[in-house]
């Protein structure tokens, strides 16, 4: 007798060939495969998976980024070559024809004045109080002004004179760009050469510009310092903060917004011998003071007024500190150590001598209250609780209580006892500003959402999806208009009534 020869679609060539240049082809031969035990069947299933992973990573642009948690692994399609490619295309498109062109120093009119020239607003609290707000949106969501792909990075956006603001990553080169905020059109753009990478927290600049009396002053993620005209771009002067004060780069790179203060630029390099904390001047770039030997973190400082003294606080990579903006003489501290170094989260002002800090990785949270001590203070624990642990994503305080991400799952806090209120609805590591009463988030995931702010309950109001991917960028508030971005895309929304 002669053995039965097989049919071609179960032969072993044919199923190699299929489980390398088609695995899904591969996979149903292997099933079929006549005589062959479930066992091997089972052995042989787990390369053709392989080959499958590795088709979704060369062919289809798979990417897997971390969540804010950095154990959950969230997925999007697209090369980074195709989304440079999106972007470029996007840039160099004529404007629409229902949009007159105009030159690149005229901003739309009319120009309202600047209000949100700072990170998480104009006292870098995240208040927005200019115009009053939407708080019943429609079903489908706030009306879409305009979107369009973004570089990368997690820089928000400021506002000024009819234009919108950012750092991104494109390519390899670091760009500050200005957008005419009616349209999203690119107005001009001011590059260097840099391409910060991190595996875990994503590559590109972090830090949000700063607009202050004209000038832009943008912080690169590897240091870059460049005060720019808002009007066009032009470069004013620059520098390497890290290579002017020996300095070594943190793990997920420079983070902390440029703060004005006076004639003053000051920035956070973290360099041992009193070159922690910088203040440059803002108009020509030169040294004014230089203190403290601290570590940085991802903090930015803040211009306050604590005990009666107008100082500057932020937190570094273990105290929060005060600091005279005059010549930098530290007024107190505060230990504040958390796991990794990470302090991140901004701190803010809940009393005419007190402030609430957070910080993740189990860290918590605290109301601080300075004492005077003659020319400098003391700094005593109100309260501290693990309640709310703000990893990367500033909280807010409104009539006495604060509202904060507690490690993705929102939570209303009691400023003056600590005691929560309430904690529901889960965000992951978005952000959130406040607005006529109401919390207004970003979701990790891109989602927009209205909650209202009080300490009754947990109430949200209405969300809708605004953009797609990891969204971990801080939105931004100006003339009735709120502006989101991530790593990929960036859009505006009318959110006045």
């Amino acid at each position: 007798m002669t053995s039965q020869a097989r049919p071609w679609h179960q032969s072993l060539a044919v199923l190699l060939l299929s489980a390398v240049a088609l695995p899904p082809a591969g996979l149903v031969l292997l099933w079929m495969r006549r005589g062959m035990k479930a066992i091997w069947k089972l052995l042989g299933t787990i390369p053709i998976l392989g080959f499958a992973v590795a088709h979704l990573f060369l062919f289809f642009g798979l990417r897997v980024e971390m969540d804010g948690t950095g154990a959950k692994p969230m997925f999007s399609f697209g090369t980074r070559e195709a989304r440079y490619k999106k972007l470029e295309a996007s840039r160099a498109a004529p404007p629409p024809a229902t949009v007159q062109a105009a030159p690149a120093t005229a901003p739309s009119a009319p120009v309202a004045p600047p209000y949100w020239t700072d990170f998480c607003g104009p006292n870098r609290d995240g208040h927005y109080d200019e115009t009053p707000i939407l708080t019943v949106w429609p079903k489908r969501g706030l009306a879409r002004l305009w979107k369009q792909p973004a570089g990368g990075g997690y820089a928000s956006f400021v506002v000024a004179e009819g234009r919108a603001f950012t750092i991104e990553q494109r390519r390899n080169r670091e760009v500050v760009a200005a957008y005419d905020i009616d349209t999203g059109r690119e107005l001009w753009t001011n590059s260097w050469a840099a391409n910060f990478q991190e595996s875990m927290g994503g590559d590109g600049p972090r830090a949000t510009p700063t607009w202050h009396d004209g000038r832009l002053y943008a912080q690169g993620a590897e240091g870059e310092l460049r005060c720019l005209e808002a009007a066009t771009g032009k470069l004013v002067w620059s520098k390497n903060i890290l290579a002017d004060n020996g300095a070594s780069n943190i793990t997920w790179g420079m983070s902390a917004s440029p703060l004005i203060v006076d004639e003053k630029v000051i920035v956070q390099p973290g360099g041992t011998g009193g070159t922690s904390v910088v203040a440059y001047h803002k108009l020509t770039g030169a040294a004014i003071w230089k203190v403290l030997d601290d570590k940085q973190a991802y903090t930015s400082p803040v211009l306050v007024t604590l005990g009666g003294r107008r100082q500057v606080i932020t937190a570094t990579a273990s105290r929060a500190v005060g600091l005279a903006p005059e010549a930098g003489a530290l007024l107190w501290e505060y230990p504040w150590v958390t796991e990794y170094g990470v302090n991140a989260a901004q701190p803010i002002v809940t009393g005419p001598n007190r402030f609430f800090i957070s910080a993740g990785y189990g860290h918590g949270s605290a109301v601080v209250e300075l004492q005077p001590a003659g020319a400098t203070f003391t700094a005593r624990t109100v309260w501290q609780n693990t309640r709310m642990k703000s990893r990367f994503n500033p909280p807010v305080l409104y009539a006495g209580h604060v509202y904060g991400l507690d490690e993705g799952i929102l939570v209303c806090l009691d400023v003056e006892t600590g005691e929560q209120k309430w904690k529901g609805g889960r965000y992951g590591y978005g952000q959130l500003l406040l607005a006529g009463g109401h919390l207004v988030l970003t979701t990790e995931t891109g989602e927009v959402v209205l909650v209202k702010a009080t300490p009754e309950r947990h109430q949200e109001l209405a969300r809708f999806s605004a953009l797609d991917g990891k969204t971990w960028n801080v939105p931004a508030l100006a003339g009735g208009r709120l502006f989101v971005r991530n790593a990929t895309e960036m859009a505006c929304f009318r959110i006045a009534p």
